[in-house]
């Protein structure tokens, strides 16, 4: 254990003091905490955060990743018991999916050490409610997202702007966007920036050579990630990502399951699992109509890669504008409001609100006769009536 802590020591070093939304969400109160989130989100920064402040305050918390060598001679729960019997309080735990026993150990460390708080994360894959242990009644899960707009201005620039609700950005968004424009000279061209190469706050590190720290992000989801938690194949993986390229190169579209099927030399079933195993590794986005009705072997009405950085990491720099804009609409929706196809427009949230998504040009004949409806255009600072600037929507978290 003492050689865990010595680890802990030099990564508290390091930690940036830029925090994520989440951070002020989450209520560490709770006895069982899960974080979930893509991998390159932030997780590993935002347990060390919160750890930094118990050890300021002379709290005994320690951090530990699964996939330390310590843990293949250690169980998970011998470490509880031995952190506890020598005052130990919290317990982060990072990386849950790549231990085997994962459930069971935490449920057995809630219920036999009661005065023992524990976070842990894991990846956006890993079903948590689904391992061997019933943790539904204990743990609290939260999810962390990509880099909003909002966060990358104050990542980059040190913008200090707050979130707005959805129905705020709705009912309010001129005003809005005069108080953004006079803290920011011109919001566009950061937004620009942004959904190149904003989503994830690796960006800091290096900018020139971001894409390719992505690409190789990507890499690790499909070829260890996917692995540790659905326990696949080498030859399967490379099918995934064989399917990830060729939806790349194709986004936003309907995907014709058979024909599909055909041009990679996969099944249909292996196909709609691997197509649902990539959202849920939130590397693309499967959107359907209100009106559908959702299994496990539905094939999505139309798909999208997961957020616009990945559509310049693996569609390189030909990105088509028009579906930028819809990735980053839905982005920015996925995971913190109900996101639908509309029939005739681009989406429909919470099944309440239509959008049509577009240029500067855009006009509002799509939506005319449509109850709560809106334009969304690109290019413009401030909007008017039901026509709101499409940088806006990154202000929700």
């Amino acid at each position: 254990m003492e050689k865990l802590f010595s680890l802990q020591e030099q990564l508290l070093k390091t930690i940036s003091n830029k925090k994520r939304y989440l951070y002020n969400d989450i209520n560490w109160d709770n006895r069982l905490i899960a974080i979930k989130g893509a991998r390159g989100s932030g997780k590993t920064t935002l347990l060390l955060q919160k750890l930094k402040k118990y050890v300021l305050d002379n709290q005994e918390a320690l951090y530990v990743s699964l996939d330390n060598l310590y843990f293949l001679e250690n169980s998970l729960i011998s470490l509880a018991e031995d952190f506890v019997v020598n005052g130990g309080k919290y317990l982060f735990i990072d990386e849950v999916h790549k231990y085997p026993n994962w459930s069971r150990e935490i449920k057995l460390i809630y219920d036999q050490f009661p005065n023992l708080k524990t976070v842990f994360t894991s990846s956006s894959m890993l079903e948590i409610y689904k391992g061997e242990s019933d943790l539904s009644r204990r743990v609290v899960s939260y999810f962390l997202k990509e880099l909003s707009f909002r966060e990358f201005l104050y990542f980059k620039y040190k913008y200090v702007i707050p979130k707005f609700k959805l129905e705020e950005i709705l009912v309010n968004h001129k005003n809005i966007a005069r108080e953004i424009v006079t803290q920011i000279d011109i919001p566009i061209r950061e937004f620009k920036q942004y959904v190149e190469f904003g989503n994830y706050p690796y960006f800091l590190e290096n900018e020139e050579t971001y894409l390719i720290k992505l690409t190789q992000t990507i890499n690790l989801i499909l070829e260890t990630d996917i692995n540790a938690v659905e326990n696949i194949t080498y030859k399967d993986s490379r099918k995934i990502k064989k399917l990830l390229v060729a939806i790349a190169q194709s986004v936003p579209f309907t995907p014709n399951i058979s024909k599909l099927s055909e041009k990679l030399g996969i099944s249909r079933v292996f196909l709609i699992n691997a197509i649902k195993l990539l959202n849920r590794a939130d590397l693309v986005m499967e959107l359907y109509k209100p009106t559908k009705g959702v299994g496990s072997l539905t094939k999505p009405e139309k798909l999208y890669l997961n957020n616009t950085n990945l559509v310049y990491a693996l569609g390189k720099q030909d990105a088509e504008i028009g579906n930028i804009r819809e990735t980053f609409f839905a982005n920015q929706m996925k995971h913190i409001h109900e996101i639908h196809l509309a029939e005739k427009d681009d989406f429909i949230i919470n099944k309440k609100y239509t959008f049509e998504i577009g240029g500067k040009n855009k006009q509002t004949k799509q939506i005319r006769g449509v109850k709560n409806a809106f334009v969304v255009r690109d290019d413009i600072e401030i909007g008017s009536l039901n026509i709101i600037p499409l940088y806006l929507f990154g202000f929700m978290y």
